[in-house]
């Protein structure tokens, strides 16, 4: 049977060798990455099982890194920190850690804490569904369509993108970034690092989903962040 695959992202070059080279002792299948760009780039090509995530980088937070990585599975996260406070920990839980270890750790006890986290069963989860329905409004992935009432919303591929993205992790934040990281391929010639052509290309959302009759607004803007997609409540999901 093949061994786990544990990624461990830590900015502290004597932590990372240390965790690694013990964890491979394991007989585990051990990358590493010292900030957060590298290790979504390694995450994608080895998909691990688990990812030893610390909360302080570099280029990013361990928290951000979190759910950047679980919008793309469910993968189990130990996060690292030097952090103890109680508001740290219930934090990380909340944005999707599965375990939580605080720095200086034995390695017997970080060894522990994985074989403990490994032996869980995600729940089955929705995040990549083939239909989302949110009220009147239905994302269908599989055709790649949106109706609103039943009417057709035409959306350009890009457009779909963004929507399915948001739609998939409800109440989420996302930057402008995070969007333009998840949808557009790094060469594609319609942004450029040009994040604002994600307003333009959201703005355009709106407009094609109002002229369906729609007057609840899934798209919320987030000021000087970026967007959510909003879910409606009961009271607001418009009735024929």
């Amino acid at each position: 049977m093949a061994s786990h695959k544990i990624l461990v992202v830590d900015d502290d070059q004597a932590t990372r060798m240390l965790v690694h080279r013990f964890l491979t002792q394991q007989e585990y299948q051990v990358e590493s990455a010292g900030d957060g760009k590298t290790a979504l780039v390694l995450f994608k090509e080895f998909q691990p099982d688990l990812v030893v995530l610390d909360i302080n980088l570099p280029d990013t937070t361990g928290f951000e890194l979190c759910q950047e990585m679980q919008s793309y599975n469910d993968v189990l996260v130990l996060m690292l920190s030097s952090l103890c406070d109680e508001a740290t920990k219930v934090l990380a839980f909340q944005l999707g850690a599965d375990g939580y270890l605080t720095k200086p750790f034995s390695l017997v006890e970080l060894n522990a804490l994985i074989r403990a986290i490994l032996k869980r069963q995600r729940l089955p989860s929705n995040r990549k569904s083939d239909q989302l329905v949110f009220g009147d409004l239905v994302i269908n992935n599989t055709i790649r369509e949106v109706k609103f009432k039943n009417k057709i919303v035409a959306l350009t591929n890009i457009q779909f993108n963004l929507l399915f993205c948001m739609a998939n992790k409800p109440s989420y934040v996302w930057k402008r970034s995070e969007l333009c990281n998840q949808v557009f391929n790094s060469e594609d010639d319609s942004w450029f690092g040009n994040e604002k052509v994600c307003d333009v290309h959201i703005s355009q959302i709106r407009k094609k989903i109002k002229n369906c009759g729609c007057d609840f607004e899934y798209i919320k803007t987030i000021y000087k962040v970026g967007y959510k997609f909003e879910a409606p409540v009961k009271d607001d999901i418009i009735q024929e």
